[in-house]
């Protein structure tokens, strides 16, 4: 009866689906991208000044190990570990007095380098996302500077830059999108027929009004990088007599019925201070890039979006910053709508500082992780990890009903969620059709 009561006890402080914050110390820098790994921690990827790091942290955010990288002085933005149980990062090298270039990095399971490669063009490049293929390859979306003589701004035209990559870094294509200004890649996946789909942001000056308009720019290639289609999405304001649209694309993902989710900021004009405020904005489509509907939100100042997932329950999850809720000039913003895009709830995170979330994934529990960044004053950045349960809570509030009578076992699983069958000395999961949950430990 002891050897229970311990196991009960001890329930609240390894339930599932628990919460916490994590700021990384030691290093400095910005959380660009998380990623939950096989053993049910964490990797994570920063930046700051002319040093980038990877990070592995156990499932509770607590680090494993910190890997220093800066042999081109190069800037990491995103990370996802591999097949083989290593990782595979992204980003660009920043040296002094020559342009940046596409870099790749891809390292074993604790984190040494086994390969790294620059992809140099004209006038410079920069990686922004990396993902595995399903040939065991990879592809990079970024941006890509070239000149462009029929501009009649007379400046660097920049283009959605589209990589193929064999599993040694070798390239096997490379594509470019946009017109004659500015166009911005910042997401890419690959799509259940072979192809990608890209998001970014394409600019468009007005000569009528002098206005540079912004646009969410969503591209599909098929499975060698050739354009099928192409939408710009936002939401158009009247200044004057002149119509403006602002609206940034940051994160893409197919969603299960084969459509698209979007997520990034876009601009209205608040009607009573007569600024331009960012709002998130989430617009799905089909599979065709048809819209199917949009849906802003945030309050009367600034919010961004960062990052979405289509989540469990066919909703979203999505991460940025507001300036609108919480205690400091920016918070960390997460919210959880409906699979139409209607809010659920919303939380934020963060102290009196500038608190940014960049990146949202769900975990094999049902919960949330996010990667970001926490600005202290008068010193540099710290990587921020937040871990919710799957309410959006940090901080666990654990709810432990009376088991019913009659109630039937519907699964055992372990700590990470896995079904299994119970071993003697190892911890495991009861998940019955009420509702209720009990953790037990056969011991011998």
């Amino acid at each position: 009866m002891k050897k229970l009561l311990i196991i009960l006890i001890c329930v609240p402080l390894m339930g599932l689906g628990q919460g916490w914050e994590k700021i990384i110390t030691g290093v400095s820098g910005s959380g660009k991208s998380v990623q939950q790994t096989v053993d049910g921690g964490y990797i994570v990827c920063s930046t700051h000044d002319s040093h980038s790091y990877l990070i592995k942290t156990d499932g509770n955010g607590d680090s494993l190990w910190t890997k220093s990288y800066a042999f081109h002085d190069e800037k990491f933005f995103s990370v996802e570990q591999t097949t083989d149980g290593g990782y595979i990062v992204c980003g660009y090298t920043n040296p002094a007095n020559a342009d940046p270039n596409v870099y790749l990095m891809k390292t074993d399971g604790s984190g040494d380098t086994l390969w790294t490669k620059v992809y140099p063009g004209i006038n410079g490049e920069r990686g922004y996302s990396v993902q595995q293929t399903t040939d065991g390859g990879y592809i990079v979306c970024g941006t890509v500077t070239d000149l462009d003589l029929n501009n009649i701004l007379n400046y660097g035209n920049q283009d959605v830059y589209l990589i193929k990559i064999d599993d040694n870094g070798l390239e096997q294509w490379s594509q470019t999108f946009g017109g004659i200004f500015h166009e911005y890649g910042e997401s890419v996946q690959q799509t259940i027929d072979g192809g990608f789909i890209v998001i970014g942001t394409h600019h468009f000056f007005d000569t009528l009004s002098f206005m540079n308009n912004e646009f969410t720019y969503l591209i599909k290639t098929n499975g060698n990088g050739i354009e099928q289609w192409n939408y710009l999405f936002g939401d158009t304001m009247l200044i004057g007599n002149d119509y403006l649209t602002i609206s940034n694309g940051e994160s893409v993902q197919q969603t299960v019925d084969g459509g698209y989710i979007i997520c990034g900021t876009s601009a209205e004009l608040d009607m009573y201070s007569g600024n331009i405020i960012g709002d998130v904005f989430l617009v799905k489509t089909d599979g065709n890039g048809i819209e199917q509907w949009r849906e802003n939100y945030g309050g009367m100042n600034n919010d961004l979006g960062k990052s979405v997932q289509q989540t469990n329950d066919g909703g979203y999850i999505i991460t940025g910053n507001t300036e609108s809720y919480g205690s400091g000039d920016y918070d960390v913003y997460l919210i959880k709508t409906d699979g139409n895009g209607l809010e659920q709830w919303t939380k934020t995170f963060g102290g009196t500082n500038n608190d940014i979330g960049r990146d949202v994934q769900q975990t094999v529990d049902g919960g949330y992780i996010i990667c970001g960044e926490t600005n202290p004053a008068n010193a540099d950045p710290n990587v921020y990890l937040i871990k919710t349960d799957g309410n959006g809570n940090a901080t666990s509030i654990f709810n432990i009903p009376t088991p019913s009578s009659n109630r039937e076992l519907e699964k055992v699983v372990d700590v990470l969620g896995r079904d299994i069958n119970p071993e003697k000395n190892k911890p495991f999961i009861e998940i019955y059709n009420d509702g209720t949950v009990e953790k037990k430990i056969i011991i011998e």
